[in-house]
């Protein structure tokens, strides 16, 4: 059903079994994450904490936690929107299904803004404080909003048509932020609300913001959906939920949406910022403190039965690789007509998504050729790069659709094995340097700086994989523990980086040096080579595989290779690549959580203890 705003999707949820609810009293600060990530881990409902210590909101937490969870609460609207994805690929669609018109008309009526003079988001004031003060990790710098949907209008061209609705992250306590005055808006490079801010800049002016928490959940699916320029994230919520969405003028700033639980109104200075962070983010670290554009506060508003959605995100999976998983359900069928000749594309999860891009595209130039090589794929490649958040990507891998009709995207260990039996590293890698990266990647060498590295592979198998470790397999003094991750990537510890930041240490050059020297035969079952911290580790799961190999590494720094030489400024290697993913010291340490706070929380799912049989 088309919920209109948050507390129909708490009832709806409770009544299909789907929801629970926590009387006993819960801390924001660090004990609801801690029982969030729990439940999320194992697949379980979303629940509402009734009792939040300290605040007279009740919060609610993994309304997204499995993707059935998240197909029913669109289970409406999900083919109307479909749909219209389809349209995008075959204009003809509906002439073919001319059973889906009148879902399709109601779809596009519902994309219009419905305007209001007033709602229950402005029903009662408060102020910052008297908000749930969520704390997700140890060592985040203060309280953060994690499901923020933060809506602007452009200066120059105010109105719904070209405003933006994004998630972007809000610390509303801690650092030098002025108690109750202010709060931090960390949004990250390539997103809609820069180009505001940046309008603003130029004419001298702070930029209007309503800050919104709650409401129908299609809004938190919209903030965060790759939509084209021209179509309103808000027209997008309407289209997910079936009824328009209704807003508020206020005043002369941006609108709000009316069924908001939450609305933090206010303009961003522009010209100070104030440093933010950390905060324990998506790719398993924290992201470190840094200067993010400030937001003058003016007022707080709720409305009376509010309650205060939230998400906790670290090392994936978690609740956000719903929204990933979801997105890709509803835009994936249009990727052929955004990108011509690419067929496929997957921003793997577990490795944190803009770390790493697998593609299927097509490789048709020159048919006549006797042996293919990446011709199209590189084409198609700099396409994938040049698309929106796309372009943040440091490692793509591109295989062509020709050589395996049944390849499948989503089975990373087949894809691997695919590119790897037809990769040639002397010719196969395609390096940006000196480019932006997310972010909240702190491989490179400074913020949003680092470099990409395109894989791209077609034609027929050159290898055969190794899937045994030789007895006599040659490993450099200092190196040890060879694992297998999967046919042909082998993890090997190394010694702890000694280097200095953003310094090679020359450890994995003396690596491929010797490999190179020692004619090991067997190099050739190992296309690929990953220097860790701990190979064991890496090689107990794909997921850890994937985690520790490209949230580690910065190609351009990283990738070395047994044989490695430049010719005409290409870069390749003769035998094994090799990637340094070992942590080194301008990093972003990982994730670690209060033991105090485990102990607690253990308490609670313990025989007898309210979430028994739940975490």
């Amino acid at each position: 059903m088309g919920y209109r705003n948050l507390q129909q999707c708490v009832r709806d949820l409770e009544q299909h079994g789907q929801l629970i609810r926590l009387k006993a009293e819960v801390s924001a600060n660090l004990e609801a994450a801690e029982i969030h990530r729990r439940i999320c881990e194992r697949g379980g409902p979303a629940i509402l904490f009734e009792n939040v210590a300290g605040c007279q909101f009740p919060m609610v937490s993994n309304l997204f936690g499995t993707l059935d969870r998240a197909r029913f609460i669109f289970r409406d609207s999900l083919q109307a929107v479909e749909t219209l994805v389809q349209l995008k690929k075959d204009p003809m669609f509906l002439l073919k299904h001319p059973g889906r018109i009148p879902g399709a008309v109601r779809t596009l009526f519902s994309m219009r803004c419905a305007k209001r003079s007033s709602g229950p988001v402005m029903e009662c004031q408060t102020t910052l404080e008297q908000l749930p003060q969520l704390k997700c990790w140890p060592k985040d710098g203060g309280a953060f909003i994690t499901l923020p949907q933060v809506y602007t209008e452009h200066p120059d061209r105010p109105g719904y048509i070209h405003s933006n609705l994004g998630m972007y992250r809000v610390q509303i306590s801690g650092n030098q932020y002025r108690p109750n005055q202010e709060v931090g808006l960390h949004y990250q490079i390539h997103r809609s609300i820069g180009f505001h801010h940046a309008a603003a800049i130029a004419k001298g002016q702070p930029l209007r913001v309503n800050i919104l928490v709650g409401g129908p959940p299609s809004l938190a699916v919209s903030a965060v959906m790759p939509l084209p320029d021209g179509i309103p994230e808000v027209a997008f919520a309407g289209a997910l939920s079936r009824r328009a969405v209704r807003m508020v003028r206020n005043g002369g700033g941006p609108m709000i949406c009316a069924e908001a639980d939450f609305c933090i109104s206010g303009t961003i200075d522009p010209n100070r910022q104030l440093p933010e962070g950390p905060f324990g983010d998506h790719l398993g670290y924290y992201s470190l403190t840094h200067d993010f554009p400030v937001v003058n506060v003016d007022t707080v508003y709720h409305r009376k039965d509010a309650i205060w959605p939230f998400t906790v995100v670290g090392r994936p999976p978690q609740e956000d690789s719903i929204f990933g998983a979801l997105i890709h359900d509803l835009t994936g069928p249009a990727i052929p007509a955004v990108l011509p000749g690419v067929h496929a594309v997957n921003a793997v999860d577990e490795a944190g998504v803009h770390p790493l891009l697998l593609a299927i595209g097509s490789e048709r130039y020159v048919p006549y050729a006797g042996q293919r090589q990446p011709q199209e794929l590189l084409t198609n490649a700099n396409a994938i790069l040049g698309q929106g958040q796309l372009s943040l990507a440091k490692y793509l891998l591109i295989v062509a659709r020709e050589d395996d009709r049944a390849l499948d995207i989503h089975d990373i260990a087949n894809f691997f094995q695919h590119l790897l039996k037809r990769v040639d590293w002397n010719r196969d890698l395609h390096f940006q340097t000196r480019t932006t990266i997310d972010t909240l990647d702190y491989t490179g060498n400074g913020l949003n700086a680092g470099s990409k590295l395109v894989i791209a592979a077609a034609g027929v198998p050159k290898r055969t994989l190794n899937t045994e470790i030789s007895a006599d397999f040659y490993l450099p003094a200092g190196f040890s523990a060879p694992h297998v991750c999967m046919p042909g990537v082998l993890a090997v510890t190394g010694p702890p980086h000694n280097g200095r930041p953003h310094e090679n240490d020359g450890q994995v050059d003396r690596f491929c040096t010797e490999l190179s020297a020692s004619n090991n035969a067997s190099l050739a079952g190992w296309p690929l080579i990953v220097i860790v911290d701990n190979s064991r580790f890496c090689a107990e799961s794909l997921s850890n595989f994937l985690w520790m190999t490209f949230t580690r590494s910065n190609p351009a720094d990283d990738i070395y290779g047994v044989g490695s030489y430049t010719e005409s400024k290409h870069w390749g290697c003769r035998s094994s690549l090799v990637i340094d993913a070992r942590i080194k010291p301008h990093m972003a340490p990982p994730l670690d959580t209060d033991p105090e706070v485990t102990r607690k929380v253990n308490a609670l799912g313990a025989p007898g203890g309210p979430l028994h049989g739940v975490i």
